[in-house]
């Protein structure tokens, strides 16, 4: 009776094992095939890409013809490439006005609607500017800083009687006025993630501070921008990197010019790439920009230990 007892256990025993193996494996496969969308578009439209990319600016190809391996020859161009050096020159005047103005007013946007009732109209109004299709507000722009009969010389000529400004035309003013539209529209994302970074910070924090007979500048000084500050960085690191691949707004208001004074790394790389077809160049132009970018984050990471308290 022993044995028959253990013959007849055993193989329940044996399915009872067998059936949490059979539910993972199961489970595993529904996982897999839920991120196979995503792994797939990722694979098609951001992987392969970048690999292409890597390949084609070490070869000579007009889109049309024949790859042809030139080695370092693309890069050694475009180093030597004065156009490439106005782009960076351009692009980093853009990211010197656009990064601080717009993380100050996001900061001060953030910390006025902290504490106000209807924050989420005003959530909603600032953030409609950040997914409006850039074509659309380059287009409202072009005619608010129209030479002639833009709404701004409008009223520079009829309320302060002064001469009109050529905010896309002079060369001093027309990388302001697109870091002024770059801020305009990049406003609302920076500040929905300060404000939620400042209502993540703890009322006790600001009522010992209180207490203690700090006012509001002490506050703020001592207590919200320390805890703030993982914060800030996440939105500096964003606006740096979005920054430096401005194109859009520079294509529809000024077209790169006058001349080449809003001539940016981005559109030096879709003028030729699609402008001249010349992909080889265009690629080591991206890959430059790419190096470029990742020395910037990587010496972000690196100071952010300076200024930076994640201590709650």
């Amino acid at each position: 009776m022993g044995y028959q007892a253990q013959t007849v256990e055993a193989p329940v025993a044996v399915a009872a094992k067998r059936k949490p193996r059979e539910r993972k494996n199961r489970d595993a496969l529904w996982g897999y095939g839920f991120l196979m969308p995503q792994l797939l578009g990722l694979l098609l439209f951001s992987i392969i890409p970048l690999l292409s990319v890597f390949y084609l600016s070490m070869a000579s190809w007009d889109g049309l013809g024949p790859i042809t391996f030139v080695g370092l020859d693309n890069f050694i161009a475009q180093l030597q490439s004065s156009d490439l050096h106005i782009a960076l020159l351009n692009t980093l005047a853009y990211t010197a006005i656009a990064v601080p103005g717009g993380l100050f007013l996001a900061l001060l946007i953030a910390l006025g609607l902290n504490n106000v009732r209807g924050k989420t109209v005003y959530r909603v109004l600032y953030f409609m500017p950040f997914i409006t299709g850039s074509v659309a507000v380059g287009v409202i722009w072009a005619f608010l800083l129209n030479s002639d009969f833009g709404l701004f010389n409008s009223i520079l000529r009829s309320v302060f009687h002064a001469k009109g400004v050529g905010w896309l035309t002079d060369p001093r003013f027309v990388i302001p006025s697109i870091a002024l539209v770059g801020i305009w529209q990049g406003l609302g994302f920076n500040m929905i993630i300060l404000l939620a970074g400042l209502q993540g910070i703890p009322v006790s924090y600001s009522e010992a501070a209180r207490m203690d007979g700090a006012n509001r500048f002490q506050l703020f000084w001592n207590v919200t921008l320390p805890m703030l500050s993982p914060t800030i960085f996440f939105c500096t690191v964003i606006s740096i990197l979005s920054s430096f691949q401005v194109f859009d707004i520079t294509f529809i208001l000024t077209g790169g010019g006058p001349g080449k004074d809003s001539y940016t790394m981005v559109y030096h790389i879709y003028h030729l790439g699609f402008e001249n077809a010349t992909f080889g160049p265009a690629s080591a132009a991206a890959v430059i920009l790419f190096v470029i970018l990742l020395a910037i984050t990587a010496v972000q990471f690196r100071l952010q230990k300076l200024w930076v308290n994640y201590e709650v």
